[in-house]
């Protein structure tokens, strides 16, 4: 569950909530395609913007719809009460592993996301994925808190921010990476660099494109897994024009367009504040979506 390709979902939504039907649609179609595991209230599933109610169900519509697919709920929260509830109702939907993210309004310190993941792993019974993505959370792990927090009981795997574009330089990263960390396995994220990371010896890839486009995510993900380095990055140049709209606008904002464009979700479907994209950015996607003849 904690190799391969895990996609991350986008939840659409309207004025009333999850739109549970485009949501059941996604999850169907990433169980269909055979990605490894489907991570459902990732920073794709935009869960800091639902309500304890809408997340509890969408994990539950995650798993209703996976079919034979694991599914792995995020349960990251601002207060550690609040995640330790929200791990309980990902473990009551059947959820077979849950993503934490260490979320704050106040900057956190080292020993403050130590203690957090402490408590929540005390009180679980299903594995754990660390989620280091100081894009969103501006927090940065150090490599002495990645062997701290893998230390802990039912973490089973770590989702790196990236890896050094050159492949020699990324090599020596995961290479230090997985000698550090022998008990997890190491997971890249940032989607134009996941060849690199998976050539490089990275155990699996935490996709946000994959959730909506997972069959061009799978043929990069397949050949590295082959050893076949060459074929991985002429999977992912051949996307080059998606990965230049992706640092553009952003991966939420580009998969919520592509999910509308493709027919797979509805107009408006970000939580507000956030917004869909304009017309004309809209319009370029859709030219590339076109292009790559992407559906």
């Amino acid at each position: 569950m904690f190799t391969g390709l895990s996609a991350f979902p986008l939840t659409p939504v309207t004025d009333r909530g999850i739109d549970e039907a485009a949501f059941a649609g996604l999850v169907e179609r990433l169980s269909a395609a055979g990605v490894d595991s489907i991570t459902a209230l990732g920073s794709t599933g935009s869960y800091p913007y639902l309500d304890r109610a809408e997340r509890a169900r969408a994990a539950r519509l995650a798993v209703e719809h996976s079919g034979t697919t694991p599914v792995i709920v995020g349960i990251g929260s601002v207060r550690t009460r609040d995640v330790l509830e929200l791990a309980e109702d990902a473990q009551e939907a059947g959820a077979s592993g849950v993503l934490l993210a260490p979320m704050s309004y106040q900057a956190l310190t080292a020993d403050e996301v130590f203690g957090l993941y402490e408590d929540v792993t005390a009180e679980l019974s299903v594995p754990l994925v660390v989620y280091d993505n100081p894009g969103t959370t501006h927090f940065t792990f150090t490599d002495d808190l990645y062997a701290r927090i893998a230390e802990l009981p039912h973490v089973a795997s770590i989702k790196i921010p990236g890896v050094p574009t050159d492949p020699g330089s990324a090599a020596e990263r995961v290479s230090a990476l997985r000698a550090l960390l022998p008990s997890v396995t190491i997971g890249v994220s940032g989607d134009p660099l996941a060849a690199t990371g998976l050539n490089a010896g990275c155990h699996a890839w935490y996709s946000v494109v994959a959730g909506t486009l997972p069959e061009p995510a799978l043929a990069i993900t397949r050949a590295a897994e082959a050893g076949d380095a060459n074929s991985a990055n002429a999977a992912s140049q051949r996307l080059q024009p998606l990965w230049e709209l992706f640092g553009r606008h952003g991966s939420l904002r580009m998969v919520s367009a592509i999910a509308e464009i493709l027919g797979l979700a509805g107009h408006p479907n970000l939580p507000r504040p956030l917004r869909e994209l304009p017309g004309d950015e809209r319009a370029a996607v859709a030219r590339v979506v076109q292009q790559l003849d992407l559906r």
